[in-house]
């Protein structure tokens, strides 16, 4: 293998070319081992400032033991020196990064939304920007925490836990911080309240955000430098024969259906004259086989394809035909509800209905084998066909039976001829048309989506044209009378979209009935 390889392919081969391509894959995988680098970096640095915000409660922490704060807290009173305690947590929050530093404890240790203010620190540039202190017993402000924040610290006093923890938290309000906390005990070691420090991480995040901008800016620079150099290097090998090749199959595939043209796109592919004697080249030298080939073929080919239409077209003439010498009344019927059915689907379509089934090839489908819906009728004897009263259950029984009859037609059809996507949709209609969204129609007592959509669309023009027609047994109800009778059973015998589309449309049906019905008059009862 490797010899015949080496004897056809003398050039370079696609694969030598293609080894660019690791080129681009070293340069990703570098990326993402800066990614992953920044990654570990920023969870290093994370690290750090949490060991901050730690070494900063567990000192604060220290200076409150000292004035027995737990006591303090417990009692809800402020003893001397509850401000000589501030002052001294004030000097760590001044002489530190520390945001915010104070003490909170839950009036009520069930009840999170207790949360209350025991202490709380400022800066003297706090304060003489207006800032104020917060004395013991003044009530969190709504939305100060978290609730997830809340129930944290709540199962912290709760579990008396004594190591300082530290939350990362993010909120739209402060931004992205480090919440450190350790629960504060009076003197018979019972928990009272908790001390926090929260340190401002945002302008980390910011840092490190412009690093990955600075980090994908190279990537695009580098990669755009690696791509011009790949494009130069494979231009004469690959991209060019391959867009040559493409262009005159491109050329060849648009004359198709034009001999003469087709032949001349054979010729221009010929005219190129590539030469590669690697992948590329033997491609080529394939491509230029099959065009050749292709345009002896499809003159033959789209011969065979007009017959065979013709054919199926005359077969559908002709079985409609037959009904018609049966049936007096369907010759029009058939016209209109093929008409009706147009408008349906495309009304289905306007509104996005269905739009997984009613491809532009159903529809053509449908509309073509419209005109068999009734075509099992040949079977009804003309007594039944053209009676001018009420049937009696027997012969209603037998025109029911021109459903199963019109499938048993259509089905040997399909049998004899390669039509069966074609009359697919002929055979559902036929079978189906009298099939009820209840479930309660025939001849399968089909219900809903079971009942083909073809079936479902054919049985509401089948019976509109029957409201809007005379028989020989009634008279043509009024339009307004048949869209009142039709939307009452929309739901019930009719698929509701299918009622809804056609309803929408009335000025075009009114343009079928004025066509094809010219002495049916609308308003008139």
């Amino acid at each position: 293998m490797s010899k015949l390889k080496d004897e056809n392919h003398k050039g370079i081969s696609i694969k030598v070319v293609a080894a660019l391509n690791a080129v681009v894959a070293i340069f990703i995988l570098t990326i993402a081992v800066v990614l992953i680098g920044f990654y570990l970096f920023r969870n290093s640095v994370t690290e750090s400032y949490e060991k901050y915000v730690t070494t900063v409660l567990d000192y604060a922490y220290s200076i409150t033991t000292d004035y027995d704060f737990g006591d303090m807290i417990a009692k809800r009173e402020m003893s001397g020196g509850y401000e000589d305690m501030r002052e001294s947590l004030n000097r760590i929050k001044e002489n530190s990064d520390i945001e915010y530093l104070y003490a909170v404890y839950f009036e009520d240790i069930n009840d999170i939304r207790s949360i209350t203010y025991a202490i709380n620190t400022k800066t003297e540039e706090e304060l003489s920007n207006g800032g104020s202190y917060t004395y013991m017993g003044t009530p969190c402000e709504n939305g100060s925490f978290e609730e997830d924040t809340l129930l944290i610290l709540q199962d912290a006093v709760k579990n008396s836990n004594r190591e300082c923890s530290v939350l990362d938290g993010n909120s739209s309000e402060y931004g992205h911080m480090l919440n450190g906390y350790r629960v504060i005990f009076d003197s018979s070691g019972k928990p009272a309240g908790l001390l926090c420090a929260e340190i401002d991480i945002n302008d980390i995040i910011a840092e490190q955000n412009l690093y990955v901008r600075a980090i994908v800016t190279f990537a695009a620079v580098f990669t755009i430098v690696i791509t011009i150099i790949y494009i130069s290097t494979i231009e004469g090998f690959i991209i060019y024969p391959i867009t040559s090749v493409t262009k005159a199959s491109e050329d060849f595939i648009k004359n198709i259906g034009d001999q003469e043209a087709m032949e001349e796109s054979v010729d221009k592919l010929k005219r190129l004259k590539i030469r590669s004697r690697n992948e590329i080249g033997a491609l080529y030298n394939t491509v230029s086989r099959m065009e050749t080939d292709m345009a002896k073929q499809l003159s033959d080919i789209r011969q065979y394809a007009e017959n065979t239409l013709k054919m199926q077209n005359g077969l559908m003439v002709l079985m409609a035909d037959m009904v018609g010498v049966r049936d007096s009344d369907t010759g029009a019927h058939i016209q209109k509800t093929a008409a009706y059915v147009k408008i349906i689907m495309e009304g289905l379509i306007r509104r996005g209905y269905y739009k997984e089934i009613l491809t532009p090839q159903y529809m053509e489908d449908v509309i073509k084998s419209a005109p068999l819906h009734d075509v099992g009728k040949i079977h009804i004897p003309d007594a039944i066909l053209n009676k001018t009263g009420a049937l009696t259950d027997e012969e209603f029984d037998i025109m029911k039976s021109h459903t199963t009859w019109g499938k048993t037609i259509i089905d040997k059809a399909i049998s004899e001829v390669e039509g069966e996507s074609y009359l697919r949709e002929a055979r559902n209609m036929a079978a189906y048309h009298h099939e009820r969204w209840d479930g309660k129609g025939y001849p399968e007592g089909l219900k809903g989506e079971e009942i083909p959509l073809s079936a479902r669309i054919m049985a509401v023009a089948d019976v509109f044209d029957a409201l809007t027609s005379p028989r020989i047994y009634k008279q043509a109800f009024s339009l307004s009378k048949v869209v009142e009778m039709i939307e009452e059973d929309k739901g019930v015998k009719f698929d509701p979209r299918c009622v809804e589309v056609l309803i929408e449309a009335l000025p075009e049906v009114r343009e079928v009935l004025k066509r094809l019905n010219p002495d049916y008059k609308p308003e008139n009862e």
